[in-house]
C-alpha cells in the first residue's frame, strides 16, 4: 500500500479548510537517513499521547493513553489510530472544535529509530512486516525517549479493534520513573506547554 492510500482514512476524517493539520503528500523520507518517530500530546476528549513511527512513507500511529514509558515494569496500552502524513512530526496547535480530534497538540518528543526486530533465528525482519505480524522491536534515539522498545499485538489481527502493548526493553536506557505529567510537559520544538500553545490560539502548526 503506498503513502497515498494509507492516507485515505487521514484525509476522510478532516476537513483541510477548518483544520492546519498538514494534508501531506509534499513529504518524502530522506535517502540513507534512519526513519523518525514523534510522540505528540493530544488534549483532545480524553488526554493522551500519540506514538508515531516512520514506516513505509507514512507515519504508522498509536494513541497512548498514558505515555510512553522508560520503566520496562510499565505495560503501556497503545490502541492503533489511521496513519499520518510524514508532514505530522512537526505539527503543533490547536485543532479546531468540531474538527476531528478538536484539541491542543505539542511535539513531546522526536528523533530517529532503528530496527531491532528478529526471527528466532536471529536474523532481522523488515519493521513494516514485524508490524503485520504483531510485534515489532526498534531502539529509539530521541530528545527524551532512549533504547530498545517493543510493540506487540495483544488484541485483534486488523479485522476488529486492536490493541497493543509498548514497552521498554531492560537495557542501559531503562529507568524506573513516574509517568509524563502532561500538563507540565514542554514540546520538544518550541519549549511551550499545552496550555500556552491553547493560550497562543496557535492553528496553524506552529513550528511546521
Amino acid at each position: 500500500m503506498g503513502p497515498t492510500r494509507a492516507l485515505n482514512e487521514y484525509h476522510r476524517r478532516r476537513d483541510f479548510s477548518r483544520t492546519a493539520e498538514p494534508r501531506g503528500g509534499d513529504a518524502a523520507a530522506a535517502p540513507g537517513e534512519p526513519p523518525s518517530f514523534v510522540v505528540q500530546i493530544h488534549d483532545a476528549t480524553a488526554m493522551h499521547f500519540d506514538f508515531r513511527l516512520e514506516v513505509d512513507g507514512v507515519l504508522r500511529s498509536w494513541a497512548v493513553p498514558k505515555g510512553p514509558s522508560a520503566d520496562p515494569q510499565d505495560k503501556r496500552l497503545a490502541m492503533p489510530t489511521e496513519d499520518h502524513p510524514l508532514e505530522y512530526r512537526e505539527f503543533e496547535g490547536v485543532i479546531a472544535p468540531g474538527e476531528y480530534g478538536a484539541g491542543t497538540v505539542i511535539v513531546w518528543d522526536e528523533g530517529t529509530y532503528r530496527n531491532l526486530s528478529q526471527d528466532r533465528r536471529g536474523r532481522e525482519v523488515p519493521f513494516a512486516e514485524a508490524l503485520d505480524g504483531g510485534h515489532a522491536s526498534f531502539w529509539l534515539d530521541g530528545r527524551k525517549l532512549h533504547g530498545g522498545y517493543a510493540l506487540t499485538r495483544i488484541r485483534g489481527d486488523g479485522a476488529g479493534r486492536e490493541a497493543w502493548l509498548l514497552v521498554k526493553r531492560a537495557d542501559r536506557r531503562a529507568r524506573a520513573a513516574g509517568g509524563t505529567d502532561p500538563h507540565r510537559a514542554r514540546s520538544a520544538r518550541t519549549g511551550r506547554t499545552l496550555r500556552q500553545v491553547a493560550d497562543d490560539g496557535d492553528g496553524n502548526g506552529h513550528g511546521s
